[in-house]
């Protein structure tokens, strides 16, 4: 079974909630112990039932914990039954080729991937860390490739963007030596009326950093959600200057503000529907819906590296606007 290692947001309730999600039959199986369980692949027994003195059956707290864990992992099951979680038309989400992910995943070697960000990053609007994208993405990740170790790590940051992110790049991002980084990066800059142009130039010279160090990259842009819509000239100019960076310096965008947008104009979703109450932050089902399809394109990129397809280094998608 592989083992999924989630630093910082993940204790080990959410590493056995993932495990559950993954597949229902993990819930019968063995689970982290603790924390420092997952870091080292190490894990113990987890029984559902323990016998007291007297002899008979009490629920043990494993056992209370693996009902929690079959609950949440049923509500997560259930989340694109209510509203389904559907590709947009005409959006290209193209990420680009993935190397370096894809000959390590081809020769059964460990996979680190940086989730880099804000708070959407983070996952503020989340009902529970279980359901930040990051954690999504792992647990399709695991589900597609099952015997693969893959480490995410959660760095996202509320209320960053370019010029505080550039500032723990070395940190918290190249010293853990990725294979991938996904930069989630922009929104804040354009609620804060900073400088398009700037933060394009700062997002670049973070995207040449990342590259020296051999890392796969790719790039996710800002969210369509009132708060943001509200500055649509400044979001306008981000999302187009940072199709520029991905272009130039040949890395993947998935265009997130044309996929939210798609949910809201073509598909006629209501914005509650995915954002929450403050009317900028993704909600449990757009986080899924977010990373499931984000997921989808890194299978399908990861899959064409391996059969030898040639793949576009540059992405050219969202025509600046």
């Amino acid at each position: 079974m592989m083992i999924l290692r989630f630093r910082r947001t993940l204790g080990p309730a959410a590493a056995v909630i993932l495990a559950a999600v993954s597949a229902s039959t993990a819930l019968a199986q063995t689970a982290p112990a603790n924390a420092s369980a997952l870091s080292t692949g190490s894990t113990a027994p987890v029984s559902s039932v323990a016998t007291a003195q007297s002899g008979t059956p009490t629920q043990s707290l494993s056992g209370r914990t693996i009902d929690k864990v079959a609950t949440i992992a049923a509500r997560a099951r259930d989340i694109f039954n209510r509203v389904p979680c559907l590709p947009p038309k005409g959006v290209s989400q193209s990420v680009g080729s993935l190397p370096h992910v894809a000959a390590k995943l081809a020769a059964n070697k460990p996979v680190v991937i940086v989730a880099f960000g804000s708070s959407s990053t983070q996952g503020y609007g989340a009902t529970s860390p279980e359901f930040n994208y990051p954690n999504r993405l792992a647990a399709q990740l695991h589900r597609k490739y099952p015997a693969a170790a893959i480490t995410v790590l959660n760095r996202g940051k509320g209320g960053e963007d370019a010029p505080e992110m550039i500032k723990r790049l070395r940190t918290e991002v190249i010293d853990a030596k990725p294979d991938m980084v996904i930069w989630q990066v922009g929104t804040n800059a354009v609620l804060r009326n900073l400088d398009p142009a700037s933060t394009a130039k700062t997002v670049e010279d973070g995207v040449a950093t990342i590259q020296a160090s051999g890392a796969d990259l790719v790039l996710i842009d800002p969210q369509y959600a009132p708060a943001v819509n509200a500055r649509g000239e400044s979001a306008g100019r981000m999302v187009g200057l940072l199709n520029r960076v991905a272009h130039y310096r040949h890395v993947g965008i998935f265009p997130r503000f044309e996929v939210m947008r798609d949910w809201h104009d073509r598909q006629s979703l209501p914005f509650d529907t995915f954002v929450t109450k403050d009317g900028l932050h993704m909600n449990d089902w757009g986080y899924a819906c977010f990373a499931q399809l984000l997921g989808d394109n890194i299978i399908k990129s990861v899959d064409q590296v391996q059969a030898g397809a040639s793949l576009p280094a540059a992405a050219t998608v969202n025509r600046p606007l």
